[in-house]
Order: C-alpha cells, then sequence, then structure tokens
C-alpha cells in the first residue's frame, strides 16, 4: 500500500518520464504456469563481502521478473514453509505461488514451479477486472485446513477463500474505520490462541487486533512505532512471537526498513535495521520459516508498484536468537 506522499511521488515521476508504464506491444499471456527470472543481488552492491547486519545473517537474494506476464508486481505480502513452499498476494487481486530453491549452503538461489492465480469474488467475477477498489489485496493467511485469509483496502474487508476452491466468504474483521489506503495491511495467522487465530495490523497506527474465525476480532496490542516508520507486515513465530516489518519512507524513495522480533508478551527481543547503501525497495511482506538448528530464516519481498523505476527483492536473512535472560 502507498503513503499518500509516495503516491504524489510516484505520480510526479510518472510525469517526468512518458515510458514509464509501457503498455506491451502485443496480448501478454496469462499463467496459471509462468517462468520466474531469479537475478541474484548482493547484500550490500558497494560491498559485495558484507554477509549481514546484526545478529541477522544474508541468505541470498533475487531480483524477480518475468517475460511471460505483465502482473507479475504489486507484490504485497507473504507467507512460506519449511518445505520450500511460498504464496505471495498481489495488491491487484493475483497470487503468486510455487517453490523456493535452496542451495546446499541454505541459500536462497531460485524459484521454481511457479504459478500465478487470480483471486475472483463469490460470483465468480475476476477481481482484477472490478478496478482497484475491490482487488487491492494487502495481507494473506493460510490455515493447516488450506483455507486462506485475504484482507483489503479501500474497500476494507476479509474474505475466506476455501481451501477446497468453493466462492469466499466474509470472515471477522475489526469493527474500526479505516483510511482508505490505511487500512489492514498486515495479516498473520496466530496459531497461539487458536487454530482459526490470525492476527490484523494497521499500518499507519500500528494497531493490532486478535481475531478468530468462530468468533471475533478483539484489540490485541499497538505495535512500537518510531520517526516515519509504519506497519507493513507480520508473520507468528514460535512460542506466540511476533515477527513485524516497518517500512520508512525518504524524499521520492523508499530506503528503509525494520525486521522486529517481538515476544509473546510485547517485548522487543531484536530488530535490524535496512537501509542505503544496502539493496534496498518498497519491502511490504515478511515471512519467518523456523530452521532445524533454531535459527530462524526471514524472507523480506517487495512491492514495485508497477514501477519500472523499482524492483521485485525477495531478500533473506538467517537470525539466531539471543541467549536467554538470566
Amino acid at each position: 500500500m502507498r503513503s499518500l506522499g509516495a503516491l504524489a511521488a510516484l505520480l510526479l515521476l510518472a510525469g517526468c518520464a512518458q515510458d514509464t508504464a509501457r503498455l506491451p506491444p502485443a496480448p501478454v499471456a496469462y499463467g496459471p504456469a509462468i517462468e520466474v527470472q531469479a537475478t541474484p543481488v548482493p547484500l550490500n552492491p558497494l560491498v559485495p563481502s558484507q554477509t549481514g547486519v546484526g545478529r541477522f545473517t544474508y541468505a541470498g537474494g533475487l531480483k524477480l521478473s518475468s517475460d511471460q506476464t505483465s502482473r507479475l508486481h504489486g507484490l504485497s505480502d507473504l507467507k512460506a514453509w519449511p518445505d520450500g513452499r511460498f504464496i505471495a498476494q498481489g495488491d491487484q487481486g493475483d497470487q503468486l505461488e510455487g517453490r523456493l530453491v535452496l542451495d546446499q549452503a541454505g541459500r536462497l538461489v531460485g524459484l521454481t514451479a511457479t504459478v500465478l492465480r487470480e483471486l475472483k469474488d463469490g460470483q465468480g467475477r475476476q477481481l482484477f477486472a472490478l478496478g482497484d477498489r475491490e482487488r487491492d489485496a494487502e495481507g494473506i493467511v493460510e490455515f493447516a485446513n488450506g483455507d486462506r485469509l485475504i484482507s483489503f483496502e479501500q474497500n476494507h474487508r476479509i474474505l475466506l477463500y476455501p481451501g477446497d476452491g468453493g466462492p469466499p466468504r466474509s470472515a471477522p474483521m475489526p469493527d474500526v474505520e479505516f483510511e482508505l489506503n490505511g487500512g489492514m495491511e498486515s495479516l498473520a495467522p496466530y496459531p497461539q490462541a487458536g487454530a482459526d487465530a490470525y492476527l490484523v495490523g494497521e499500518e499507519n497506527t500500528g494497531r493490532t487486533w486478535l481475531c478468530r474465525l468462530s468468533t471475533s476480532c478483539a484489540s490485541h496490542r499497538t505495535v512500537q512505532l518510531s520517526e516515519d516508520f509504519r506497519l507493513v507486515a507480520m508473520d507468528a513465530l514460535p512460542g506466540g512471537a511476533v515477527a513485524h516489518l516497518l517500512r520508512g519512507w525518504e524524499l521520492l524513495h523508499v530506503t528503509r526498513s525494520i525486521i522486529r522480533v517481538v515476544s509473546q508478551d510485547g517485548r522487543i527481543v531484536d530488530e535490524v535495521r535496512l537501509g542505503p547503501p544496502l539493496s534496498m525497495d518498497n519491502f511490504e511482506a515478511i515471512a519467518a520459516v523456523p530452521q532445524p538448528d533454531g535459527r530462524l530464516r526471514f524472507y523480506i519481498l517487495s512491492d514495485d508498484n508497477f514501477s519500472d523505476a523499482q524492483r521485485t527483492l525477495l531478500l533473506a536473512f538467517d537470525w539466531t536468537p539471543p541467549a536467554p535472560r538470566p
């Protein structure tokens, strides 16, 4: 989701560069199976030997693109699993699914088995064709039974898409008024509270809610925001902890992100700030995958806003938890 200031900047750039949003010269094929080109990117282009920041070790990064579709853009959330499976939610109603490819050292080197699918409404209509107000998907959760939740902005709602492919239906959401483009940006499973539990996060305020399909939503806690950072993504961690991804804006470009680990009681356990000269873009998604050795693998994914001036980056970091406090 773009902030109003960022939207103004992007519109200004579009007016100065007439070729920013060129249409393809011929119809572009649309999924479901597509080939995704994955180009390696270093953590720090100026110092390629840099291997990490703080307790976060760089585990590979990719710039993603495809010459088989014009819709591999605007990815705004990500979830991943230990077997390598992943889902990325696009903010025009598309979902990218596939598997992460790791080398023998466990570093991210590519994607495989990628497919691009479209979301539909309860009447079977493509959300993409219904316009921005209906298709502005931001967050995604997949439950153990295959059911998926998708949160939307503009027309604020959470839809449950059954794992058996049935039509979507409404799911519990916070009973509050959201800003047009500042609503339910982040969505995460929260199995600590139940098999049907999930967290909802509001971007501009950091407010979060604990919801359950079987009941409703209740105020949870407010994420600590600093400077001009906003809450853009969450994922569940073992033991009831939660990972937060915060995004900060600077003039014209998104240049800063914070990956934060928060304990079940709300204490900040660790965080890392990412910014220039590191490989940066508009990171809006985070996925956490526990590792057999006790570390956590974090994947962060950027939303390129459908702009030639931005990139879709997928970066991996391994985090080693600090020793328990005495």
